[in-house]
């Protein structure tokens, strides 16, 4: 029994959602006749209080659409200096939009209105056109941390102050909504454009849903377009997210508590350091000591057969999800409790 707790992106398609992509409806997509896509998209849309949504292959797709669409070549992006758009995303802001970043220290990766004001470019022809504040919820690099919303509201406001668009990098927006309790209806209020992530925590294998305005969308569509990511019969796909909304939504807080049990069985050991608070599916700790260097620590673990990552020279970092089990979490817990 393999226990995998590299990613929440290595969820795999229970039988019930298998069942419903094997009988989805499917049309051509790139025409807009795809029944299954137009479904979601319109889920989606409604569930975040907003007008239409676009279906993309990948978190980073929709994230790069969306930062096309909101800015021009030699503009400036805000964003922390942790975020997913800045690390993990191939350099797309440079690439894709020709614009350039202006990451920012914050707490685990949450950035404050403050920093915010305070790197927003002036009126200067020396100095790139700030045009793009984009935030994480949940921070991934943060241990899975969920932002404050009155933070997010005060960010609000300096975009709005400043003629700035505010885009939300959604990876684990569904992880936040459990663990916080928030509407989702006030998220699609306050930004202008969120990308979801349908292939983590909800268990789809791909897709994410690009969500703003009905204009942002149709220029967005053209983005994804030209990038390659027009797909044609992906209701199959489609249909997967149709069923996670629908079944796998409350799940996310067993997740949450999985998470806490490892995280609390972790903490006694005398070889862990500073562990990040965890808030949702993802515990992020230090190792101490002379015996455990992270890669010693994680190949002994996969003797166990179970899987992790080191992510530093010092952390590792562990993610629950759909297909780690209460069993599974019990026998984690026991091999830790038997290390020195």
């Amino acid at each position: 029994m393999i226990i995998d707790f590299r990613s929440d992106t290595f969820t795999r398609p229970t039988p019930a959602m298998l069942d419903a992509m094997y009988t989805a409806t499917t049309g051509d997509d790139v025409y807009g006749e795809d029944p299954s896509v137009n479904k979601l998209e319109a889920m989606m849309a409604a569930y975040f209080g907003k007008e239409a949504a676009l279906f993309c292959p990948t978190g980073t797709m929709s994230n790069q659409i969306a930062i096309k669409v909101h800015t021009q070549p030699g503009d400036e992006v805000i964003h922390s200096n942790l975020a997913h758009i800045y690390i993990y995303e191939g350099g797309g802001i440079a690439a894709t939009s020709g614009a350039q970043s202006r990451p920012l220290e914050g707490d685990r990766g949450m950035i404050a209105a403050s920093d915010v004001l305070a790197a927003i470019n002036p009126d200067d022809v020396h100095k790139a056109a700030t045009s793009l504040v984009c935030l994480e919820n949940t921070m991934n690099r943060g241990g899975g941390c969920c932002y404050d919303m009155e933070e997010i509201v005060r960010i609000k406001e300096v975009c709005l102050q400043n003629n700035l668009k505010l885009h939300l990098d959604g990876a684990r927006l569904f992880n936040a909504l459990v663990a916080t309790g928030e509407n989702p209806a006030t998220y699609g209020e306050i930004f202008d454009s969120l990308s979801v992530c349908l292939n983590k925590g909800m268990g789809c294998p791909i897709g994410s849903v690009l969500i703003g305005s009905t204009d942002f969308i149709r220029k967005a569509r053209r983005v994804r377009k030209r990038i390659g990511g027009g797909m044609r019969q992906a209701g199959f796909m489609a249909a997967t997210g149709i069923y996670a909304m629908e079944h796998h939504i409350e799940r996310l807080a067993q997740d949450h508590l999985h998470a806490k049990d490892i995280a609390g069985e972790l903490l006694k050991k005398s070889f862990v350091g500073h562990m990040l608070p965890v808030e949702t599916n993802i515990i992020s700790f230090d190792l101490v000591g002379h015996d455990w260097t992270p890669r010693l620590f994680c190949d002994y673990l996969k003797k166990e057969e179970i899987l992790l990552n080191p992510v530093s020279d010092t952390a590792v970092r562990m993610v629950t999800h759909l297909d780690i089990s209460p069993v599974m979490v019990a026998k984690t817990c026991a091999v830790i409790a038997e290390m020195e």
